[in-house]
């Protein structure tokens, strides 16, 4: 008996669920010949409205014309009438004097008539009637004006539909991913000259390979692209891939997509570690700032933090490379005079870098890597395992590479933004400055251990740019300055 319930109870699911997918089917079906019905009457509308647009054109054509036959028509018959008018004049004067000499003719008196003769000759010399060109000034023809539509009517006869535009192509091999920018370029299968544009969508994405349908960003449009390529520059890479797809569109409709694409967008993303950071600075994400009242307001906030929901600590990030768990969540904060806080993301492998912007008014601060082992007490560049540029706006200017207590002083000018470029594998930390990209100077060492971006900030702040790839720019000087610039061992010992 419990088994047939079961069974029945089976059945009775399965009926209700295919219930609940036909009835979704009649919904979809309902819907589709609604949006038919709909999407009908638009292109009726459509068509009509071309077509009135094109019978309006044709009228403003067939006004012209007729304008300009009328205007031709005109000068051709006031060139006549006037031609007409001076022949009419001739002729009448013309007869005149005819009449005179042969009046002139029948006079007696010798003298008389030697003086009719003389007053005819005269007048027939002056006689507009032998000055005139006896032929039209213009020609009746009109056939300049004349017109044949046979091929523009077959071409109106030739009207149909616009085709659905064949979806794009793109080259994989074309792409270039450099300087977070992105240039994607495609082409067509086939000629098409009806397209009028191109609607480029991208996302980011974590996954390689062909894009996931679940748990994805929502793809970015943009629309509206004239040529075969796009580049979209001033990224943030914080993320590993991106996926890319393009359209095609014509007048009227837009075509299929393009299979989608994956570029590799990989970068170094971090953020600075607020709980191991010195209680005198105030740290978001990307930013640091001096807080000269003992970041007591921070120390509950991050306590807070601590025990909000269920109690566990939020995870840290993790390292690059073997990406192991974090590496600085369980240290003490920087204490005493080292004002300092580290990333939160190990660097154990390869090129990585960022990018440093100093307040106007800051009075010191570092940027470097340091190791892990770093000690709470220490200062950047003043041990073994950690290697910085300091700027000092206090009392006096310096600008100086710091490494194991030593220091050299760098004769140039303290540029706006720093960007840092550590190779780990290659041994190389170099500094730039980020808007020329004239190098500062370059550490040349074996590292040993990960290491983690570091900065000191004493009245004042820095904010950070991550997310980016090794500038091109950096990359070319880096091949030609690889061993001759400045290295650790030509530093000198400081009085500290």
């Amino acid at each position: 008996m419990d088994s047939q319930k079961e069974a029945l109870q089976r059945i009775i699911s399965t009926l209700a669920n295919k219930n609940d997918e036909i009835q979704n089917f009649i919904d979809t079906l309902n819907q589709t010949l609604h949006g038919v019905q709909e999407n009908s009457a638009n292109i009726l509308s459509e068509l009509d409205e071309e077509f009135d647009s094109l019978y309006s054109v044709l009228d403003e054509v067939k006004e012209g014309m007729i304008n300009s036959i009328k205007q031709e028509q005109s000068r051709k018959s006031h060139e006549l009438q006037n031609q007409l008018g001076q022949c009419s004049n001739a002729l009448e004067n013309s007869e005149e004097l005819l009449e005179f000499a042969t009046r002139s003719l029948g006079i007696k008196e010798p003298e008389e008539f030697s003086k009719a003769a003389r007053q005819i000759k005269d007048r027939v010399t002056m006689a507009s009637a032998f000055r005139l060109c006896l032929k039209p000034k213009v020609s009746d023809n009109m056939s300049h004006l004349m017109v044949d539509f046979s091929q523009e009517r077959q071409m109106l006869q030739a009207l149909k539909f616009l085709p659905v535009p064949k979806a794009p192509e793109i080259e994989p091999a074309e792409c270039l991913v450099a300087d977070n920018a992105v240039t994607v370029v495609w082409r067509m299968p086939e000629e098409d000259s009806k397209i009028d544009h191109y609607t480029l969508e991208h996302r980011k994405t974590n996954f390689d390979g062909l894009p996931r349908v679940k748990d994805e960003r929502c793809w970015e449009q943009i629309d509206n692209i004239k040529g075969t390529e796009y580049t979209l520059s001033g990224l943030k890479f914080d993320s590993k891939y991106m996926n890319f797809r393009v359209r095609a569109c014509n007048k009227a409709v837009a075509g299929e997509y393009s299979d989608p694409v994956t570029l590799e967008t990989k970068a170094l993303n971090f953020v600075l570690d607020n709980s191991s950071s010195h209680l005198n600075l105030r740290v978001e994400d990307s930013c640091v700032e001096w807080d000269p009242t003992g970041g007591k307001g921070q120390e509950n906030k991050v306590k807070g933090k601590e025990n909000r929901g269920s109690g566990t600590p939020s995870p840290k990030r993790t390292s690059i490379g073997s990406r192991p768990p974090a590496v600085r969540g369980s240290r003490d904060r920087f204490t005493g005079e080292s004002y300092t806080v580290l990333g939160d993301t190990a660097i154990e492998s390869g090129q990585h870098y960022w990018e440093v912007k100093a307040q106007k008014d800051c009075k010191s601060y570092s940027v470097g890597v340091a190791y892990k082992t770093l000690g709470k007490f220490d200062q950047l560049g003043k041990t073994n395992t950690s290697w910085c540029i300091h700027v000092n706006n206090w009392l006096q200017n310096t600008f100086a590479a710091k490494h194991n207590n030593k220091v050299k002083a760098l004769d140039v000018t303290v540029p706006e933004r720093i960007g840092v470029f550590c190779d780990f594998d290659g041994g190389q930390l170099s500094f730039y400055d980020a808007n020329s990209k004239q190098l500062l100077y370059s550490f040349k060492t074996k590292f040993t251990q990960p290491v983690l971006p570091g900065f000191m900030v004493w009245c004042g702040g820095l904010s950070l740019s991550t997310g980016m790839q090794v500038p091109s720019a950096v990359r070319t000087l880096q091949k030609s300055e690889n061993g001759m610039t400045g290295s650790t061992g030509s530093l000198t010992n400081v009085t500290q």
